[in-house]
């Protein structure tokens, strides 16, 4: 009855987290801090958010590759990279203790808000990757999808953000291929950060596994519109993931997290 009660407030949000993330990224700036908010404790609330989150981006994923709206060879790349990167980034992760934990993501959190909020980058609706010579692409996918990767590993909201982010503005790509291989990459990095978090014991199957049916079902909607909106719906759905985080965070500081 325990579970049941925990999944009845989490289903919505991890539904919600889902939708945003298949879009532009960011929905771990709703799920985690929704798992911290049950009570249980920091490791288990990384750990069974990876798995629900892994399973809902595997759908999105897919979706991304079945409409041909990503860059195969980068996204490949980029999640070998991110397979490391976020296995590393989880272990580091494991060693801290709760209370640190909870303090990192609260300084996290704002510091992801501060960061997007502030950059003046343009935004590339027309992609302009086929500029980039092969070697150059093959050093940049595996750069960004080790780096992002440890962040996932380690820290986690608002990695689809940064890799959409990374794709756009470093690599070129227009926002819709931008957020397929963002979901490839962000796909290798749960893979590696639910492989270490459940053999060190911390997943809570029986929460984890409903919840991803709700991130699937979120995913799946918000994949789908992402695919036929595209940029026109993608560029102002990245200031409403920042507004979501900003009302997160301020909650999370009135209730004393």
């Amino acid at each position: 009855m325990e579970y049941l009660h925990t999944l009845i407030y989490l289903a919505p949000l991890v539904f919600l987290a889902g939708f945003i993330d298949s879009a532009v990224g960011g929905g771990g700036t709703i799920s985690i801090p929704a798992y911290l908010l049950t009570g249980m404790p920091a490791h288990m609330a990384f750990g069974t958010n990876k798995l629900s989150s892994c399973l809902g981006t595997t759908v999105a994923a897919g979706r991304f590759i079945k409409n041909k709206a990503i860059d195969l060879r980068t996204a490949i790349l980029s999640g070998i990279g991110a397979l490391g990167g976020a296995a590393l980034g989880s272990h580091i992760l494991l060693l801290l203790d709760d209370r640190t934990l909870r303090l990192m993501l609260i300084i996290a959190l704002p510091c992801v808000a501060v960061f997007l909020v502030l950059r003046k980058d343009k935004v590339y609706e027309v992609g302009h990757h086929e500029d980039f010579s092969k070697q150059k692409t093959v050093f940049l996918a595996l750069i960004i999808g080790f780096g992002i990767g440890i962040y996932d590993g380690a820290i986690g909201p608002g990695t689809g953000t940064f890799a959409i982010i990374a794709y756009n503005a470093v690599m070129r790509y227009d926002l819709k291929t931008a957020s397929g291989n963002a979901k490839v990459l962000n796909l290798a990095s749960n893979l590696a950060s639910v492989v270490t978090f459940a053999v060190a014991g911390h997943v809570i199957w029986v929460i984890g596994i409903p919840a991803a049916l709700f991130g699937i079902a979120g995913n799946y909607l918000g994949s789908g519109v992402a695919i036929k909106k595209g940029a026109k719906f993608l560029r102002p759905m990245l200031f409403v993931v920042l507004g979501l985080l900003m009302i997160r965070i301020i909650f999370d500081f009135v209730t004393g997290i």
